[in-house]
């Protein structure tokens, strides 16, 4: 036999199927929803996933204020950033973070998780985080997913 009976099938951006996933985070662990939810983004959970391809789904995680940190971590972990200016490095606490932007811990933890490079950048617009449990992308008719049910 002078051919392969069976092909790699590597996918591409015209190949490509993109769906649209509504996550639920009340309750959840934030490290733990946050791996789950860059999963789904990268298209880790696709048969046809492909590493330099943006294969993976448009989420939209709703209750992002109602998202679950163990231990101490709402005292004890902290956020830091820098103005630009000299002594302009600013420290928040999660607790903080929480009550001043709820959906930047959870924007903050998937980008984490991403890839640090173009395609990174490009699959991190592909997450939707809303406070609450009313999101503005009903037109797109999102599919739910349990998380629990992912590995």
């Amino acid at each position: 036999m002078n051919t392969l009976s069976y092909k790699t099938v590597s996918a591409n951006r015209e190949t490509v199927n993109k769906d649209w996933v509504l996550v639920d985070a009340e309750g959840q662990t934030l490290g733990r929803l946050a791996t789950k939810v860059a999963k789904l983004i990268r298209g880790k959970y696709k048969t046809n996933y492909t590493p330099h391809v943006d294969c993976g789904d448009y989420v939209i995680v709703i209750n992002a204020e109602k998202v679950f940190l163990s231990g101490n971590k709402l005292e004890e972990k902290v956020y830091v950033r820098h103005t630009g200016y000299p002594g302009g490095q600013r420290e928040l606490t999660a607790r903080e973070l929480l009550a001043r932007k709820p959906m930047a811990l959870v924007e903050k933890a998937v980008k984490g998780m991403l890839p640090k490079t173009k395609l990174g950048s490009k699959l991190y617009t592909n997450l939707h985080v809303v406070v609450g449990g009313e999101h503005k992308y009903e037109a797109q008719k999102p599919k739910t997913i349990d998380l629990n049910t992912l590995k």
